[in-house]
C-alpha cells in the first residue's frame, strides 16, 4: 500500500484540498478529505504544497531528446522511459508519411513495447499515423515523396496476407496492406478529407476500428463536414496546415468547432497557436472536447541549436519550435507539462479544466478504461506537481516512474 498525502487533489470538477489518495497495487482504491499520518509497513509520501493531477496522455507527439519514432533507434523505448520527467504516463507514437518497410519497423515497436512494457516507463498506446494521405499543399514538413492518394472507388486495398513492400515505388494500398498486419497498434489516422477516395477510406478505417482524425487539409467546410459524417471523430492540430477560418469561409477549422463529434487537437505552445486563438477554441469546444499535444520532435528537450531529425530529416531546435533547414516549421519542441503550465497561466484555466485537456479527454476519446480520473478504482496514472507546476514526482499503475532530485 502507498499513501499520497496532504496534496491539492485535483478531481473532474474541484480540487480536494488536503486530500489524501491510497494506493494499492495499480489502482487507486481512495480518495480522502485531509491528510493521514505515516503508519508502519505503509510507503506514504508527505505531498504538502503539490497537486495530484491524473497522468498526461500525449495523443500525438514524433519524438523527444534526440529521439525520433522512425529512426530505428529503440526511439520508442527511449521516449517510454524519458517521457514520465515530463508528467507524461501513456503516449501514441507519432509517425510521417513514409515507406511501407519504414512504417512496418515503427509498428512492430510499437507491438512489441504495448506487449512488454518498460517498467519504468510511460504506457505506449496504439500508434498516431500522420499519414500519407494528406494534402501535398498542406503537408509542411511531411515528405511529399512519400504522398498517396487514398485508393479509388471500388479498389481493393491490401490485407495482412499481401506481400511486403519496400520499393519506393509504392501504393496506397501496400501502405494500408501494413497497417492491416499491425491492426491492434494503429489507433489514430490522420487525413485530408478532400482528396479523391478519402471519404470512402475514412469509412474502411472507422469500420476496422481505427480513430480517423482530420488534419493536413484543404478542406472547405462541406468537405469537412463529409468527413465527420463518414465517422471521422478528431481534427489534427486545430488550425495548423489547413486553411484559414473567416467568417464568410470557415472551412475545416469552421467543420471542427461547429461539430461537438469532434474532438480537437491543439497544440498549446503559444506559438503553433496563439494564446487569443486558444482561448476561442477552448471556448467552442469546451476542454471536454479538447485535446492539448505537444506535436513534440526529437528536438524537445534539447537546447537552442541542436540538430535533430524529423522522419530522418534535418531539423534545428529554435527557441519556439524546431524546423527544417528551408525554414518549414517542422512541429514543436513543446513537452505535456510545459502544456499544462501555458493552459493555466497563459490561457487561465482552471486546474481541472486543464487535467481535462491533458489527460480526461485524450483517456476517454482513445477509449482508455480507468486512465485520465483520479477516482477509486482507476488506475493510479498520476502526475505530481508542485506549486509552480513543475513535475514532481510521476506514477504509472501504481508505481513511481520518476521522482525529481531532491525530493
Amino acid at each position: 500500500m502507498m499513501v499520497l498525502s496532504g496534496a491539492g487533489v485535483v478531481l473532474a470538477n474541484r480540487i480536494q484540498s488536503p486530500g489524501t489518495l491510497i494506493l494499492l497495487d495499480d489502482r487507486v482504491t481512495d480518495v480522502l478529505q485531509g491528510t493521514r499520518p505515516a503508519s508502519p509497513g505503509t510507503l506514504h509520501f508527505d505531498l504538502h504544497d503539490h497537486y495530484i493531477v491524473p497522468g498526461f496522455i500525449d495523443v500525438h507527439v514524433h519524438g523527444l531528446e534526440g529521439f525520433d519514432t522512425l529512426d530505428n533507434r529503440g526511439s520508442v523505448r527511449e521516449m517510454a522511459e524519458r517521457l514520465p520527467r515530463f508528467g507524461v504516463t501513456a503516449f501514441c507514437p507519432t509517425s510521417i508519411a513514409c515507406a511501407p518497410d519504414t512504417l512496418a519497423t515503427f509498428l512492430a515497436s510499437v507491438r512489441r513495447l504495448r506487449l512488454q512494457p518498460e517498467p519504468a516507463g510511460a504506457r505506449v498506446l496504439p500508434a498516431h499515423l500522420e499519414s500519407n494521405f494528406i494534402n501535398p499543399d498542406y503537408r509542411g514538413a511531411q515528405p511529399e515523396r512519400c504522398l498517396r492518394r487514398p485508393p479509388a472507388e471500388g479498389d481493393v486495398p491490401g490485407d495482412a496476407a499481401s506481400p511486403r513492400h519496400t520499393s519506393t515505388d509504392y501504393t496506397a494500398m501496400d501502405l494500408l496492406a501494413e497497417i492491416a498486419r499491425a491492426r491492434s497498434d494503429v489507433g489514430i489516422v490522420t487525413l485530408a478529407p478532400e482528396l479523391d477516395g478519402a471519404l470512402s477510406l475514412i469509412e474502411r478505417l472507422v469500420a476496422e476500428g481505427h480513430r480517423v482524425s482530420l488534419g493536413h487539409s484543404g478542406a472547405t467546410f462541406e468537405q469537412g463536414m463529409a468527413g465527420i459524417a463518414r465517422g471521422a471523430r478528431a481534427a489534427t492540430h486545430l488550425f495548423n496546415r489547413m486553411p484559414t477560418f473567416t467568417h464568410r469561409n470557415p472551412g475545416l477549422v469552421g467543420a471542427v468547432l461547429a461539430s461537438d463529434e469532434v474532438a480537437a487537437e491543439l497544440i498549446c505552445d503559444g506559438h503553433h497557436v496563439h494564446v487569443a486563438a486558444l482561448r476561442v477554441a477552448i471556448a467552442a469546444k469546451h476542454p471536454d472536447r479538447v485535446m492539448a499535444i505537444t506535436d513534440a520532435t526529437s528536438g524537445a528537450g534539447l537546447p537552442i541549436g541542436a540538430r535533430a531529425t524529423l522522419g530522418g530529416h534535418a531539423i534545428t531546435v529554435r527557441e519556439s519550435a524546431a524546423y527544417l533547414d528551408d525554414g518549414t516549421l517542422a512541429g514543436s519542441v513543446l513537452t505535456m507539462d510545459r502544456a499544462f503550465g501555458m493552459l493555466v497561466g497563459g490561457v487561465g484555466l482552471s486546474l481541472p479544466d486543464a487535467a481535462t485537456m491533458c489527460s480526461t479527454t485524450p483517456a476517454r476519446e482513445l477509449g482508455l478504461q480507468g486512465l485520465g480520473v483520479i477516482a477509486p478504482g482507476a488506475l493510479a496514472d498520476l502526475t505530481v506537481l508542485d506549486r509552480n507546476l513543475t513535475v514532481a514526482q510521476t506514477y504509472v499503475g501504481g508505481r513511481l516512474v520518476y521522482q525529481a532530485s531532491g525530493r
